[in-house]
């Protein structure tokens, strides 16, 4: 029989591959869907070869904190772990959008301020 320590392990590790597997593919949609929309890159199988490689990158950059995260809260709380592992999923990808899709320094004159016309104004995007 395992400990609580190595359930809580396990389940952390459940957690962070789940939830960060989620924000990865949410933010490589979004990061796709910006740079489409505002024309930026080369063309759509450059962008698209791009992004399939930076998915698991943002898989393992998500999945770790969302694991510790939860690791750590769900000692003392198991739903407070768990609400708070999902909004830093939340904001894991909403962080990597803005900070891998809406590029600065990018020239495009379809995009003012490299922002897509459908982008909700109540979320901020730099």
């Amino acid at each position: 029989m395992a400990d609580a320590g190595q359930v809580s392990r396990r389940g952390a590790v459940r957690v962070g591959v789940f939830l960060g597997g989620g924000a990865s593919v949410v933010s490589t949609v979004a990061i796709g869907q910006v740079w489409a929309a505002c024309d930026v890159g080369v063309n759509s199988a450059a962008n698209s070869f791009t992004l399939l490689l930076l998915a698991p990158l943002l898989w393992f950059a998500t999945a770790i904190p969302l694991a510790v995260l939860y690791g750590v809260v769900a000692r003392r709380h198991r739903r407070l772990a768990l609400a708070a592992a999902l909004l830093l999923a939340v904001c894991c990808a909403w962080f990597l959008v803005t900070w891998l899709g809406v590029l600065d320094s990018y020239p495009d004159p379809v995009c003012p301020g490299n922002v897509p016309p459908w982008w909700p104004g109540f979320i901020p995007a730099s």
